[in-house]
């Protein structure tokens, strides 16, 4: 029996497996770019808007651990927020560019993950301090740290695996 560290820790390794591998073949000229259907762009998020969107969250992990330092650039928040329209963006002048949202994705994904492993057992079955729906669905910090690592980039990461055959690329896997 693992600790709750491990429990969250092991699915978040896959979720950042499966991003890195749905990843593969996505050139930067396309990865702020709407799928088409019939010459019409296809409201769907497109992988800088999902990969944007996922980087603004280990935030939320630092924050419900204590720790502090954690932040994003103040264009993502503005970008990338619950709740923000996927814009298609031919032009490259809406979204960073791909290495760009990516190294923030992935260096906070792994950032989130060490302070993770570094929290203890107590810290981790505290209470959520959320109010409302999320604390409902996820009463202590640890399932709501897993949700934000796991569940919720899975999510949006079958978005990306539904572009990539919208626009040719295929299955990642």
């Amino acid at each position: 029996m693992g600790t709750t560290a491990d429990i969250i820790l092991a699915p978040a390794r896959l979720t950042r497996m499966y991003a890195d591998n749905l990843l593969k073949d996505i050139k930067p000229g396309m990865f702020a770019r709407l799928a088409t259907s019939n010459g019409k762009p296809v409201q769907s998020n497109h992988p800088a808007f999902v990969f944007g969107h996922l980087s603004v969250y280990p935030v939320k992990v630092a924050t419900l651990l204590g720790q502090t330092g954690a932040a994003n650039p103040q264009k993502f928040e503005e970008l990338f927020k619950d709740g923000k329209p996927c814009l298609d963006d031919p032009e490259g002048t809406v979204y960073p560019g791909m290495e760009a949202i990516l190294n923030h994705y992935r260096a906070g994904h792994d950032a989130a993950a060490a302070m993770v492993a570094r929290a203890s057992e107590a810290d981790l079955v505290k209470p959520n301090p959320a109010e409302g729906r999320m604390k409902e669905l996820f009463p202590t910090i640890g399932s709501a740290i897993n949700f934000y690592l796991s569940g919720h980039p899975m999510s949006h990461l079958g978005q990306v695996s539904a572009w990539r055959r919208m626009v040719g690329i295929g299955p990642a896997m």
